[in-house]
C-alpha cells in the first residue's frame, strides 16, 4: 500500500485526488506542519528537503507533487503511449507545477502574467473537456488542482474565463476530486 505524507493545505491533496482517481489503496499520513513534524528526523529521512507531499511505495520514496503524479500515471498504466501525447501531458503537468504558480507569487506577476496565462488556457479548453486528447489524464489533475487553489487560496476570480470555469466545474463534480482535493468522505 502506498503511504502519502502531507499536511493541512498542502499539495498532498493533489496526489490524494489522483490516487482516488486511479483507485489505488493508500494510507494518508497527516503531518502537523505548524508543529514542524515535516522537519523532524523521521520525515527528513524520507525527504531531506522537509517538504510534502512524499509517497512511499514499498521501499521506493518519491517527493514533489508533479513527479509523484507522473509516477502514479505510469504505475497504473494511465499514461498515453505515443510520444507526442506524452510530451503534451508532461508539458501541462510541468506548467501546473511551475509556470502557473509563479504567476501568483507577486502582485506584479498576478497583474501582468496571470491574465495572459489564463487567457491562453481558456483558449486551449474551448470546446474541449480535457487538456490532452479526449480523455481525462494526469495533466487534468495537475492543472485542475492549481486552478482550484487559485480560487480558494488566492481568491482569483476565474469566472471571466468561461472555458476554464466550465472545465473546473466538471472536474469538481468528479467524486475523486471531492474526496481527494476537498476532503469529502
Amino acid at each position: 500500500m502506498i503511504k502519502l505524507y502531507g499536511g493541512e493545505l498542502s499539495r498532498a491533496a493533489i496526489v490524494r485526488w489522483y490516487l482516488e482517481e486511479l483507485g489505488l489503496e493508500y494510507e494518508l499520513i497527516r503531518l502537523d506542519m505548524k508543529n514542524k513534524e515535516h522537519l523532524q528526523p523521521a520525515f527528513l529521512a524520507l525527504n531531506p528537503m522537509g517538504k510534502v507531499p512524499v509517497i512511499e511505495d514499498g521501499e521506493y520514496v518519491l517527493a514533489e507533487s508533479g513527479a509523484i503524479l507522473l509516477y502514479l500515471a505510469h504505475k497504473k498504466t494511465q499514461f498515453p503511449t505515443d510520444l507526442q501525447t506524452q510530451g503534451k501531458v508532461y508539458e501541462w503537468v510541468l506548467w501546473a507545477n511551475s509556470t502557473l504558480p509563479m504567476a501568483v507569487l507577486s502582485p506584479e506577476a498576478r497583474e501582468q502574467q496571470l491574465p495572459r496565462l489564463l487567457t491562453a488556457l481558456d483558449h486551449q479548453l474551448q470546446g474541449r473537456s480535457f487538456l490532452v486528447g479526449n480523455d481525462f489524464t494526469v495533466a487534468d489533475v495537475a492543472v485542475g488542482s492549481v486552478l482550484r487553489y487559485l480560487e480558494q487560496l488566492f481568491k482569483i476570480d476565474l469566472s471571466p474565463y468561461g472555458a476554464i470555469a466550465t472545465y473546473l466545474q466538471a472536474l469538481s463534480d468528479r467524486p475523486a476530486f471531492r474526496k481527494g482535493l476537498i476532503g469529502e468522505k
